[in-house]
């Protein structure tokens, strides 16, 4: 099944309900949202667009974001999301890799893609996709449940951008795991798209296209918290996908204004570690409204949930213990913790997480090595480290791999490393996390410079922003002699973290 079919089946039962919103303006009702993403359809096919051709989008939220994904499903293409963060070398990196025909832009990331990229780029605000989304019709093409759907960009170790390749049939499990596991959609609800939806947020579209709810972009195209609990006041019951660094500055722009959490229904936190105490001050200022979730591109949105009970949950004698987990396992996965050689371990073991299920990945996208190092034998090998508990609660305690998680985002340390060492300067370089009360992770650079040289740090950081975006640039540079080494040459991480501890004490 086309996951568009969705729209389509929405547009004919509730046609006159309304659904795309830029801020409080309502620019679509059903009817108009599914006639508008059929005719983009019919121009890509007119224009050669074959099904399974993979199709970019290169921009910031807005309604049009969801008109362009689901035309990009109706015409059976794959749709390729990115962040719309990203440096436009980067950008043009995955869509040379994936090799996309076509990517929507807006005006920004359309200037910063065409600089990198040879790919035709159709900007949303030109009269050429306001003649696309107009006249030709069509309903949505076939495509199985193992047919892609997404092509979900998350980097390696490697420092390149893996694809993970998301099905149609993963798309409808995660999206009928919600209502199971997660929060029960009624047509009268408004998904908020506060956070990018390129990622979490945009998986939870189609469960809200299916219940014919409403689709509200913000119209500060970003994160507002003042403008969020305005338009929850004014537009509510909101559903919502938010980092934890968002959900902080929300519970403090809602403390600075004196007001609670009115209007919004639900809101999901996940993508990087919640300290327990904001958790605990966001339920005391908005309410029991929070539910967690634990998911990888390579198993969206889709590993286990931590439910709103459990959230606001006060009495249970290990409710601080429940309060720090991510739950129990989501409807459609299997999750079990594993040795090194990945086999399963009793519960209270501390082990790798693994998952298997109907949202798991078939595999990366052309990359054959890195998937048969990821899928083993069935199973997901996440590279988190936890532990299950007898009650099926799972605690995240580390993460094998080196990703920074800051302010939700994953950063992997190999990308910045490689800039840094193209400094004829920088000898040696290595990147970590270090933890922030803003951030989540602030980001820091260890730099060996060339012997009897000096390195400035405005030249280290055009380097960095001249190569990848803005919040990969490290907030600290510490310059020392050497790095901590083992007698294989790998460079101790665990000593460069413990260092900083031990300057902060």
């Amino acid at each position: 099944m086309n996951i568009a079919h969705w729209l389509e089946r929405s547009a004919q039962q509730c046609a006159d309900a309304p659904a795309l919103f830029h801020g409080d303006q309502c620019i679509a009702d059903y009817a108009d949202f599914r006639n508008r993403a059929a005719c983009l359809a019919a121009a890509l096919i007119h224009q050669g667009t074959s099904p399974g051709d993979r199709v970019a989008i290169f921009m910031k939220n807005t309604p049009d974001y969801l008109i362009v994904l689901y035309g990009i499903w109706y015409a059976g293409a794959v749709a390729v999301p990115i962040n719309a963060k990203l440096h436009g070398k980067e950008a043009a990196w995955i869509v040379t890799e994936c090799g996309a025909r076509l990517a929507f832009v807006d005006a920004e990331c359309g200037a910063a893609l065409a600089d990198a990229s040879g790919v035709a780029c159709l900007n949303i605000q030109s009269p050429a996709y306001a003649a696309m989304t107009q006249g030709g019709d069509m309903s949505p093409l076939s495509r199985g449940a193992d047919d892609l759907a997404w092509l979900f960009y998350t980097s390696g170790t490697t420092g390149r951008p893996k694809g993970v390749q998301i099905t149609h049939g993963m798309l409808a499990t995660v999206s009928l795991c919600y209502p199971v596991d997660v929060d029960p959609v009624a047509p009268e609800d408004a998904a908020f798209y506060a956070a990018p939806m390129s990622h979490g947020a945009g998986l939870y579209a189609p469960v809200h296209v299916r219940m014919g709810a409403r689709h509200i972009c913000p119209a500060s195209n970003g994160f507002d918290p003042a403008e969020l609990l305005q338009i929850a006041r004014d537009h509510g019951p909101l559903s919502m996908f938010l980092a934890p660094t968002m959900v902080r500055r929300l519970v403090d722009a809602a403390k600075q204004g004196g007001v609670d959490g009115t209007g919004i229904k639900t809101i999901v936190y996940g993508g990087g570690p919640m300290y327990r105490a904001n958790i605990e001050e966001a339920v005391e200022v908005l309410g029991p409204r929070f539910v967690q979730i634990y998911g990888q591109g390579e198993c969206p949105m889709g590993i286990s949930a931590l439910s709103r009970d459990d959230v606001a949950d006060r009495s249970h004698p290990r409710w601080r213990e429940r309060l720090g987990s991510v739950g129990r396992a989501q409807s459609a996965v299997e999750i079990a913790i594993g040795d090194a050689d990945g086999r399963p371990l009793p519960a209270g073991s501390m082990g790798e997480i693994m998952v298997r299920g109907a949202p798991v990945m078939p595999g990366y996208w052309q990359n054959a090595e890195s998937t048969a190092k990821t899928i083993r034998g069935g199973w997901l090998m996440t590279g988190d480290m936890g532990q299950l508990d007898t009650d099926g609660y799972l605690t995240l305690q580390d993460r094998s791999k080196d990703v920074i998680i800051s302010g939700g985002t994953n950063i992997y340390p190999r990308e910045i490393e490689d800039v840094l060492l193209t400094h004829p300067m920088v000898h040696e370089c290595a990147v970590i996390g270090r933890p922030s009360a803003e951030w989540g992770e602030d980001i820091v650079a260890f730099i060996v410079p060339q012997a009897g040289t000096t390195v400035e740090e405005a030249a280290l950081d055009a380097l960095i922003l001249s190569e990848l975006a803005r919040f990969k640039r490290p907030k600290l540079y510490r310059f020392v002699p050497d790095l901590p080494k083992n007698n294989y040459g790998k460079v101790l991480k665990t000593d460069l973290r413990r260092s900083l501890t031990e300057d902060a004490q």
